[in-house]
């Protein structure tokens, strides 16, 4: 992640100067959200917008949803707002200052997050946008959901670094291969546990057979069977039961020791 220092100084600035660079790594503007923090606006505590002069213009990497509510709360005219001001910085640098935000006005979605370390070069983000598209499975931003799109972001992102590239490959082949990329069988529950079969089991189980008894059965079955279970194992063991409950089926020769 990013570890450069960058100068800034407190300025104020017209809302109308300030730019929105949404078309590389900001998100959507979300006009609800504006909306509430106005509801609840005291100017006294609020965070100050962190703006990047970058080729003669402003571009705010932190804040955004916070300048539209001042300006609701301005009749929707323009204003001077005291922004931090950042010097010497790149596009790539301002989306990975915007990919650290922890402010609790605007939380960053997983999405949101990936997306600008993307842009911003991160080298681990990268790698795992280019392993998924290896496979063929594209990266839902938005969850906005549809064949081969992955949307439980942070469950695979975490998968991918648990487990490392060549497992999560596997892994997620086998996933795609067997419900031909339908949007269920993207679901976390199956994502968790599946990665984590194949893992445990990466020196003794078969690829094939692990693809033909998934094809039997519902991509949501695991998700279903494995909430069924109750507290009777806890976190991801629910759902990697039901992988290996699956994978075995009622096969005394290809079955599986317990190992979880």
């Amino acid at each position: 992640m990013m570890t450069k220092k960058f100068a800034y100084k407190e300025m104020t600035l017209s809302t109308a100067q300030i730019e929105v660079p949404r078309e590389t790594y900001q998100r959507k503007f979300n006009a609800r959200r504006a909306l509430k923090i106005a509801a609840d606006f005291d100017e006294r505590i609020a965070n100050e917008p962190k703006v990047s002069y970058r080729d003669g213009k402003f571009y705010v990497f932190d804040g955004q949803h916070t300048i539209a509510a001042r300006k609701l709360l301005n009749n929707g005219e323009d204003l001077p707002v005291k922004c931090k001001v950042y010097f010497d910085m790149t596009e790539q640098d301002e989306a990975l200052l915007f990919a650290q935000q922890t402010g609790i006005s605007a939380p960053l979605s997983a999405g949101a997050r990936l997306r600008a370390n993307i842009f911003g070069g991160d080298p681990i983000a990268i790698a795992f946008l280019e392993a998924n598209n290896d496979i063929g499975i594209e990266i839902d931003y938005d969850q906005e959901r549809g064949l081969n799109r992955i949307g439980c972001i942070q469950t695979a992102f975490d998968a991918y670094n648990s487990i490392g590239e060549e497992r999560y490959k596997e892994a997620m082949n086998i996933l795609k291969t067997a419900w031909n990329g339908e949007p269920d069988s993207f679901r976390t529950e199956n994502v968790l546990g599946i990665t984590k079969f194949v893992d445990l089991y990466h020196d003794e189980y078969c690829p094939h057979r692990l693809v033909t008894q998934l094809r039997h059965v519902d991509p949501l079955t695991i998700y279903r069977e494995g909430r069924a279970m109750g507290v009777n194992l806890a976190g991801y063991k629910k759902y990697l039961s039901q992988v290996y409950r699956i994978y075995n089926g009622t096969s005394k020769k290809n079955a599986l020791p317990l190992k979880f």
